[in-house]
């Protein structure tokens, strides 16, 4: 699976922990940036995830921040993205798994590379329980967005 990565200035001390953590669950990552520690804005992080999700370039993100709260938001205003703050394991499978969700955001100043390997194995290894509940769930997301209100 091809696994768009960025961050923003707060997210990339944890840059290159999720890029190797992809790679080693045998994913192929790309990066979107930043590409060093000075002050950019994470919308212009997020859009970039957007982009290559919405274009099929990617198939699932990880989007990291200070706290992931930010890249949160902002992700989550792109159509067809459906991206969840996970700080812990369970949120990032279960995300996948129940919710569809296609984008994992996390905050470099609230967890370390450790848990954030976790995380990303979690959510790369789950897949979308797309029947019963969960379907009907999902779907009424989508409509919420198709008709914007």
């Amino acid at each position: 699976m091809k696994i768009a990565v960025a961050c923003d200035h707060g997210g990339f001390p944890l840059k290159e922990t999720i890029l190797e953590t992809v790679r080693a669950a045998g994913h192929e990552p790309i990066d979107l940036g930043t590409d060093g520690p000075a002050g950019v804005d994470y919308p212009d992080f997020a859009q970039k995830i957007g982009v290559a999700i919405n274009s099929g370039e990617a198939e699932r993100g990880i989007l990291i921040c200070g706290s992931g709260a930010g890249a949160n938001i902002a992700a989550n205003k792109i159509k067809g993205i459906y991206a969840s703050v996970c700080h812990d394991t369970y949120s990032a499978h279960q995300g996948v798994e129940h919710d569809d969700m296609n984008v994992l955001c996390m905050g470099a100043r609230i967890i370390g590379p450790a848990l954030a390997a976790e995380l990303v194995e979690a959510f790369t290894g789950a897949t979308y329980w797309d029947t019963g509940n969960y379907k009907r769930r999902v779907e009424k997301v989508h409509a919420i967005e198709a008709a914007g209100k």
